[in-house]
């Protein structure tokens, strides 16, 4: 049965990836393919659905958003990783960054410190069929120790420096993505490769992401 909705949505998706990402330099095949399948507009609250493939972050409640669909591409490229990696996010929101890890083809265990939005994305990852993705509640800074070492972890708020426990929990030669720096000015967003002796980072962009948080009252 043909669904023109569903058709219209995927047309979208394609003119995203094609307009916002391709054009832009990710090259990663893998990343294109998964965010042109992920429906990013089941990610989003419901009154913010006709915007979904916009090329803009959107808020999602709680003072959270959903990152700009080019960021969460220039993430899970920079991430380095390949299908069947474990992967790490700290920052789970809608799940929307998630899905496209999981449709890359990886292990993907999430965390979230707001409840509402743990209980939000697990609704969705379900929905849309990556109820394999593992979400958790409770703080990124611990990381999930039971579950390390990680080959990569993804960041999706920002710390003003690079967490010490969660380098401990990537494997030697594991890479993490993440915006350091205060809220109230530009953040930078690193690559973090930990070696034998510790770590190495590279500044890859200007950004801006919500404050990573301790705790949530």
């Amino acid at each position: 049965m043909y669904d023109a909705k569903a058709q219209q949505y995927e047309e979208a998706r394609a003119k995203m990836v094609d307009t916002q990402i391709a054009q832009r330099g990710i090259r990663s095949n893998n990343v294109l393919e998964a965010m042109r399948k992920v429906p990013r507009h089941l990610f989003v609250p419901s009154n913010l659905v006709s915007l979904a493939y916009s090329d803009r972050p959107l808020p999602i409640g709680y003072e959270q958003t959903i990152s700009q669909p080019y960021i969460v591409a220039f993430m899970s490229e920079a991430l380095d990783v390949d299908p069947g990696d474990k992967i790490l996010e700290i920052g789970t929101g809608s799940g929307y960054q998630a899905a496209v890890l999981a449709e890359m083809g990886m292990e993907v265990w999430t965390m979230e410190i707001v409840p509402g939005l743990a209980d939000f994305a697990r609704e969705n990852l379900k929905k849309t069929g990556y109820s394999q993705v593992n979400v958790k509640c409770g703080n990124g800074f611990k990381g999930w120790p039971e579950q390390a070492p990680f080959d990569a972890i993804i960041l999706t708020a920002a710390p003003n420096q690079i967490p010490e426990t969660l380098v401990e929990q990537l494997k030697i030669n594991g890479t993490m993505i993440l915006p350091v720096g205060p809220v109230q000015s530009i953040q930078k967003l690193i690559k973090v490769t930990r070696t034998e002796k510790g770590i190495k980072q590279k500044t890859l962009l200007p950004v801006r992401f919500v404050p990573m948080i301790k705790s949530y009252l």
